[in-house]
């Protein structure tokens, strides 16, 4: 076995990609080498200086990927955030502190590039806290039992003079990105889909040499106006007795307005032959539900954290959100990695705008950086977090006020995986 200090990290090298996508595919248990279609799929990937590898001689035994983003604060700010993936450790290489070696690299550039946090999808759930990222959103799944949801059978398109059409892929090239602009303005957490998601969920560009092309169906008011769009596959699942069992399966559904979002929802369920709709990950307080007749119809079956975040500049994080009432707050925020800590007067007024400036005052409440990541986006309640242990009120009170400033009406979502 190499000492770990013999494993060398550093940014690879174009033609390296090869052997960092095997690398990553080990430790993700797909396939170690991908076709080559796949693997010429990824070169859109390399940004030099932000993929790194860890070399055990010639050998890449481990990944890690961070690339531009923005995050929609609360209020609809777009923050310059350092999106972390493609994050692996091969198996014969654990529990030698690669990861936390290009963690603390990459998050230490970052800062030094002016970016106001980072973030990441996490597939396990205990390794990110250490690094001071905390959950900020999360995700729910919804499956419908469409014969009970008890919606009317001769539905046969909206009735507000607004229509859906079928389209093929060049048309949500086309109509997709000016629609998601829309959204994710009006919904904290989001964040930016790049070119290159429009082009692989259409086909254009393929990273799984199985992949198969989906339905696409938009909403129009009726003025004209695109205000929705949506993706679905469906199986071909027939009973005994001739009776259609198919599953309609949502791979993402984009609504600019409840109009939009329930004609979509309604189309969904009344495609014939379907008898389950599965919705994909939707925002927890998602009002597919509400739309049925029956709610009871749509069963949760997936309920999660999504979104980490992890703060790396805390006055301008805090500056870039509007808060839901006035008020002021003294945080001393806690951060071992020396990243983001300090002590903070945040003061917010009337219009939810705010300042966040330095100070020596005594605090009102103490957490970690981890905890006001969990609160930036508005989701967590300050309080429930004291009663876990992760907050300290110094100051009678101070939990009320944290929480009429910061949490929200709508609750914050990421629609996207990365």
């Amino acid at each position: 076995m190499s000492h770990p200090s013999d494993v060398d990290i550093r940014p690879i090298v174009e033609s390296e990609m090869p052997d960092w996508g095997r690398a990553f595919n080990t430790a993700f248990l797909l396939e170690p080498t991908s076709p080559d279609e796949v693997v010429r799929a990824r070169g859109h990937l390399f940004v030099p200086g932000r993929l790194l590898g860890a070399f055990d001689g010639d050998r890449c035994v481990a990944t890690f990927r961070s690339f531009d983003q923005e995050v929609t604060a609360v209020g609809g700010a777009l923050v310059p955030a350092n999106a972390v993936s493609a994050v692996a450790v091969a198996p014969t290489h654990r529990r030698r502190g690669l990861l936390s070696r290009m963690m603390a690299r990459d998050l230490a550039a970052a800062r030094e590039r002016g970016d106001v946090l980072a973030t990441l999808i996490a597939a396990e759930y205990p390794i990110y806290g250490r690094y001071g990222f905390g959950p900020a959103t999360t995700t729910t799944e919804w499956t419908v039992d469409v014969p009970r949801a008890g919606l009317d059978p001769r539905w046969a398109g909206p009735d507000d003079g607004g229509r859906l059409d079928l389209v093929g892929g060049a048309e949500v090239r086309e109509l997709g990105p000016e629609l998601f602009e829309r959204l994710r303005r009006s919904r904290p957490g989001a964040v930016g889909k790049p070119p290159h998601w429009w082009r692989s969920q259409t086909g254009d560009l393929r990273f799984d040499a199985d992949w198969k092309e989906p339905f696409f169906v938009v909403y129009r008011s009726a003025r004209g106006v695109v205000e929705g769009m949506a993706a679905y596959t469906a199986d071909d699942r027939w009973g005994d007795a001739k009776q259609p069992q198919n599953t309609l399966s949502v791979r993402w559904l984009i609504g600019v307005t409840p109009v939009a979002e329930e004609a979509l929802w309604r189309f969904l369920c009344s495609v014939d032959w379907v008898t389950t709709v599965k919705s994909g990950w939707r925002a927890p307080d998602d009002l597919l539900p509400q739309f049925l007749p029956d709610p009871r119809a749509a069963h949760v079956t997936t309920h999660a954290d999504w979104l980490w975040l992890r703060l790396l500049d805390v006055p301008r994080a805090l500056e870039a959100r509007t808060y839901e009432s006035p008020g002021a707050l003294v945080l001393d925020v806690v951060d071992p990695a020396g990243l983001a800590g300090g002590r903070w007067r945040l003061e917010a007024a009337e219009s939810g705008e705010a300042s966040c400036v330095a100070t020596t005052e005594s605090a009102d409440l103490v957490l970690d950086v981890r905890s006001l990541a969990t609160l930036w986006l508005g989701d967590e309640s300050t309080a429930r977090l004291a009663a876990l242990g992760r907050v300290e009120e110094e100051r009678p009170g101070a939990l009320r006020t944290a929480d009429r400033m910061l949490r929200t009406a709508r609750r914050p979502w990421c629609p996207d995986m990365f």
